[in-house]
């Protein structure tokens, strides 16, 4: 198994290269009845998309999707769910200086090695463009989560650089393009990133994503846990390093006194589990991190070896991201969403008649 497909009684298998023809994937598993159309997408893949902003790569993609199956008169069939979305932005001719290099700190070298072949237009397989797809298979997965569970899935960028948010306000979150929750830190992110893409260097960030209104009782308690499966689903991201359930690596330094949430009659008095517990969720919000490296197709030169072994410079030209991370909340959002839908769907089929035998606590004392 080549590992294109993610998921157990929802799955996605993503197809495509950041510089072929069209990318797309195949949803299976999901429930025939939700209303869905092509317009839905519109709004989350616009939401990854490049060249939103001179922050960004400039490459243009248009990102509409096709239903080439699973929907009937605007509804899920139970079938599988192919979607396409046709590439109209390549720009290969920049990538034909390092058809014979690997550049450093990106995936040219490990995909060599594994395969014997690459497609070095892009990045190939390894670009962010397969990304898009699992935005757009997050659309499905939120829509449902939502309608049948009342879950929303959201997430901001809480770090950039060495900067991080002031404060947080989640309405400010979706009104400037770093997806940054404090307002008035937004023109500091400016001018950090205009002297960054000046420099020709790139940085890496940090994204926090969270979901509300997951029930108690979803996840495994050995192989299937869902922090388990949140941690391998996140990593998945390109240019992922780290992730962090809860409080994450904070914990070394806790107390088992300070990292412990108690519970009350009118709810958990915090949440440094990230409202999973044993595998399972408790009910409270799920919370979790990642941690994105900087981009590793710089324009500044670097030393590396050719196909044959030679050391050579490097200097990648074309057009892309100087922090991979302010695209990445969308993407994260997705992948919660997918394994909470994956989750919901294990849970329902071996446990859907098992009634509540303890009272449900509220998630917080705050409600």
């Amino acid at each position: 198994m080549s590992s294109n497909t993610f998921g157990k009684l929802l799955s996605v298998t993503t197809f495509g290269e950041s510089h072929g023809p069209a990318i797309g994937c195949v949803i299976d598993g999901c429930p025939p009845g939700l209303e869905i159309s092509a317009d839905e997408f519109a709004h989350d893949l616009q939401r990854r998309a490049t060249g939103k902003s001179r922050h960004t790569s400039a490459r243009r993609e248009a990102d509409e999707v096709e239903i080439l199956s699973g929907v009937y008169e605007g509804r899920t069939t139970g079938t599988p769910i192919a979607l396409l979305i046709r590439n109209t932005d390549q720009r290969s001719k920049d990538y034909s200086n390092i058809a014979q290099q690997f550049r450093p700190g990106h995936a040219d070298y490990s995909y060599w090695q594994k395969y014997g072949i690459r497609d070095p237009r892009g990045g190939g397989r390894s670009s962010a463009r397969e990304t898009t797809m699992r935005v757009a298979a997050g659309v499905v997965a939120k829509k449902w989560l939502l309608q049948r569970y009342g879950v929303t899935v959201r997430g901001y960028l809480s770090q950039l650089g060495e900067i991080t948010p002031t404060g947080h306000d989640w309405s400010a979150v979706e009104d400037n393009p770093f997806f940054w929750p404090v307002a008035g830190q937004v023109p500091a992110l400016e001018s950090y990133m205009d002297a960054l893409r000046k420099s020709g260097d790139s940085v890496g960030a940090r994204v926090n994503v969270v979901a509300d209104g997951v029930p108690p009782g979803w996840g495994e308690p050995i192989y299937g846990k869902l922090d388990g499966e949140l941690a391998a689903a996140l990593m998945s991201i390109n240019a992922v390093k780290g992730v962090e359930i809860g409080d994450g690596f904070a914990s070394a330094a806790q107390k088992g006194t300070e990292h412990r949430d108690l519970i009350t009659p009118e709810g958990f008095a915090s949440n440094h589990a990230g409202g999973i517990l044993g595998g399972i969720s408790t009910g409270q919000q799920v919370t979790a991190s990642i941690v994105l490296k900087p981009t590793s197709s710089l324009r500044l030169p670097g030393a590396t070896v050719d196909a044959s072994g030679a050391a050579v410079e490097v200097i990648t030209t074309g057009r892309h991201d100087p922090c991979v991370g302010i695209r990445a909340t969308p993407i994260a959002e997705a992948m919660m969403a997918l394994v909470l839908m994956d989750q919901a769907l294990r849970h329902r089929a071996q446990c859907g008649d098992v009634g509540e035998i303890a009272p449900r606590i509220p998630g917080s004392i705050d409600g």
